[in-house]
């Protein structure tokens, strides 16, 4: 199956010349902007055994719409060259303690909402609430069951810096104060000197980059696939800050992070999440993660795809700092403390973490993925989702007015 780029797309900036355009150039402007604003269809539904009919053909990924949308997001696996996240044989289990949450309501522009016209209004595949690692609520549309897998766009991000720290667990990376360099020796003699790992997961490196989704001649639309190419580009960028000085959404620079971390393990990301974390902690089901090409590395800051409840699960990894249920430290003490403390270059953003200035942090992707963790009252919210646009201002305004009405709800 051959997938049409969109025609502004530079055929260098293809991630993958396969089944998929996925340009970095797309990528990064869906993780950063987004598409510009459309009217907004009725949520929609599909039955997933008609998804290979639906599948898309002849549009980029932030061209997909309805159906094609929902069967792509369900199915990125046959479109796209992927690596495999393997579960192990023991599971963790989720016990069901169910809350009754019929009564929660928000306010958007004036007007109240309840739980079901959010599943409804922001068009969500899955909505799992965990309250004291037990599920409080789960629900789905869109045709999604508990099985299913759905691409997390950005959310990905978020598992790499996790990633990040178990290799410095592992002593694979000495700390987040190492140079760049020490991992990737080929961008010695660049803007990336003097640049430390820390600034890398805080996109605060100080090198020059345009996410200008508008503009055809930009990085995000010019920048190559092939991971080898990409680091050379990226080394050829001009410094225009001194690095942690300014933060600038980067998603070239977060290609890097994944790379950093498969040069310093010598192995890929799916593998060493496979035996760090999903085996271990139990997740339920296998997972994917895309890559730059059929034999190449998984993308930095794009596409695991996996289901709803192992979302869970690991966002509880993450909350528990790591700690598996025989008391092993898979990521070194305090990581997700530092994680999710403010940059100096921006108070809303750790290392691959949005923070929401309250001491509740989220890891989030386009189209409404999500993840919101509050710390403080053991509370847990995963959303997947298929926004008619990538971003939009009213649909966050929904997602943000219903964590904070079931966090209130559930104190």
């Amino acid at each position: 199956m051959t997938i049409k780029r969109p025609e502004f797309a530079h055929s260098s900036s293809l991630m993958h010349k396969l089944r998929l355009t996925l340009s970095l150039g797309l990528l990064s402007s869906l993780l950063a902007m987004g598409a510009h604003a459309q009217s907004e269809p009725a949520a929609r539904w599909l039955d997933p055994a008609q998804d290979m009919q639906n599948l898309p053909r002849d549009a980029g990924i932030l061209f997909w719409s309805g159906d094609q949308q929902i069967a792509g997001f369900r199915n990125i696996a046959l479109l796209s060259p992927v690596r495999h996240i393997n579960r192990g044989e023991q599971v963790k289990a989720l016990p069901a303690a169910p809350r009754d949450l019929s009564s929660v309501s928000y306010t958007v522009a004036g007007q109240d909402y309840s739980l079901q016209d959010f599943m409804q209004q922001n068009h969500v595949a899955g909505l799992l609430v965990l309250k004291n690692g037990e599920i409080a609520h789960e629900a789905y549309g869109l045709g999604n069951r508990e099985d299913h897998l759905w691409v997390s766009f950005s959310m990905t991000k978020s598992v790499v810096s996790m990633l990040t720290g178990a290799a410095i667990a592992d002593g694979y990376i000495g700390s987040v104060e190492d140079m760049v360099t020490d991992y990737l020796p080929q961008l010695k003699g660049t803007s990336y000197d003097n640049v430390r790992v820390r600034h890398v997961l805080q996109m605060a490196s100080g090198t020059d980059w345009d996410e200008n989704y508008g503009d055809p001649q930009s990085d995000v639309a010019t920048s190559p696939n092939d991971m080898l190419e990409l680091v050379a580009f990226m080394g050829s960028k001009p410094r225009v800050a001194e690095p942690g000085e300014r933060f600038n959404y980067n998603t070239g620079e977060t290609n890097l992070a994944g790379a950093i971390v498969r040069a310093a393990i010598g192995n890929n990301l799916a593998a060493y999440l496979t035996e760090k974390i999903w085996k271990p902690y139990g997740m339920e089901s296998d997972a994917t993660w895309i890559s730059h090409g059929p034999n190449a590395g998984e993308l930095g800051g794009c596409c695991i795809s996996a289901t709803l409840r192992d979302w869970g699960r690991l966002a509880m990894f993450a909350m528990s700092n790591g700690v598996l249920a025989d008391g092993t430290e898979v990521l070194p003490p305090n990581w997700m403390q530092d994680s999710t403390q403010a940059s100096p270059a921006s108070a809303n953003y750790g290392y691959l973490w949005w923070l929401n200035g309250d001491g509740t942090y989220r890891a989030s992707g386009i189209f409404g993925q999500g993840i919101y963790f509050n710390p403080a009252d053991d509370l847990i919210i995963v959303v997947q989702g298929a926004w008619p646009q990538a971003t939009g201002a009213a649909f966050a305004a929904h997602r943000d007015g219903l964590f904070n009405a079931v966090a209130n709800q559930l104190k």
